[in-house]
């Protein structure tokens, strides 16, 4: 059996998520499904209300995984443990830190393969906490899978006996529903005046404090921009209250659905945080061919090579003079959108993630036990 004919059964493992784990297990059950593997999905129920796992073909099994270690871990391992018993799981693939460590603590008895998603960037005691987490998932995985290749080379140092770079498919967004023009009419915004836009969980690590102070000081230029921030998080209250103090040409727009009509209507994209591993509105961005300023950190370098303008991290001034260079200079923002459009064409297809991970199955289990499940009824 060669890895591309590989059709056993894999779980799927996540914690809470709103944003890029939960699209990228999305996408692995759409393909996966479709090339005639089981796969099950285990999270919690809100995760599968966001994504709609069991409507593209997976069954779902409700394992409440919250984003932050709690006591309920145990009921979650407890609910891992019974759902992994099925007989139709060849592998199970967790998704972050959080579900890996839960399916540490479930020991399946299939092999374990882990994505790692995110950085863990606590200090004090969490730090320490977070450090013992990371060596136990990278002990407890048969093969460990960085979306970004510092997240790779963090699990090596921790322990991991094989960690290798996983492919994760650029989203898909589709076609703006609505004009450019109908989009900037529901903000009050004419044809002249910049919109900067920023998609994201409302997060420290996300820094949009660092674009409120940077959006202040375009108060005196004419037009002003509009900032919009779309997303929901834990720092809504202190970004309410900064950008309130600051007089910020800056609006919160809570969760949206119509972010490619978001992208149509906006002329500049903005990532401040202090990590990521492949961010998903960095992406959209750059699929959209919108102008991209973002900080050197983590994977976004190696992802969007020079097809935005990249500053370092925590840097209001970083930030406030390349959004000025690019609001004056229309030349760079045509030339950075066509390049946005020709590195966005060459990152993973959702298929090329589908085979990836097949090869690692099919590695794992050769010959998944097929008779063994017919026996089960």
């Amino acid at each position: 059996m060669t890895a591309g004919d590989w059709a056993g059964g894999v779980a799927l493992v996540l914690a809470t998520s709103t944003g890029g784990v939960g699209q990228h297990v999305a996408s692995l059950v759409r393909g996966l499904t479709a090339a005639g593997i089981t796969v099950t999905v285990c999270g919690p129920d809100a995760t599968e209300r966001l994504f709609h796992f069991s409507e593209l073909g997976a069954r779902f099994v409700a394992v409440e995984i919250p984003a932050n270690p709690a006591p309920s871990d145990a009921r979650a391992v407890s609910a891992l443990r019974t759902a992994l018993a099925a007989p139709d799981v060849d592998v199970v693939h967790a998704h972050g830190l959080r579900a890996g460590f839960v399916a540490t603590l479930a020991r399946p008895r299939q092999p374990l393969v882990v994505t790692w998603h995110n950085a863990m960037l606590a200090g004090g005691l969490r730090g320490r906490v977070a450090q013992l987490l990371e060596r136990a998932v990278a002990a407890a995985a048969r093969i460990t899978l960085g979306a970004s290749e510092d997240l790779v080379e963090r699990a090596r140092a921790v322990g991991a006996r094989d960690a290798r770079l996983g492919p994760v498919a650029a989203p898909s967004l589709g076609p703006a529903r609505r004009t450019r023009a109908a989009v900037r009419a529901e903000f009050g915004v004419g044809p002249e005046t910049p919109v900067i836009l920023s998609v994201g969980r409302l997060h420290p690590q996300k820094r949009y404090d660092i674009l409120v102070a940077a959006a202040g000081r375009w108060r005196e230029r004419r037009p002003t921009p509009v900032v919009l921030i779309a997303g929901t998080g834990p720092s809504y209250l202190p970004l309410a209250a900064s950008i309130s103090a600051a007089h910020a040409p800056v609006t919160l727009l809570g969760h949206r659905t119509d972010v490619a009509d978001l992208l149509a209507g906006a002329d500049l994209a903005v990532v401040t945080s202090d990590w990521e591993a492949r961010q998903l509105f960095a992406q959209e961005a750059l699929q959209a061919g919108l102008p991209l300023v973002a900080t050197a950190v983590g994977g976004l370098p190696g992802l969007v090579g020079d097809a935005a303008v990249l500053v370092p991290a925590g840097d209001v001034d970083a930030v406030d003079a390349a959004v000025r260079r690019l609001l004056d200079d229309p030349e760079l923002r045509a030339d950075l959108s066509t390049r946005a459009r020709t590195h966005a064409a060459a990152w993973p297809t959702e298929a090329d993630t589908v085979a990836a991970v097949r090869a690692v199955y099919a590695e794992l289990v050769p010959e998944p036990a097929r008779g063994d499940r017919e026996d089960h009824g």
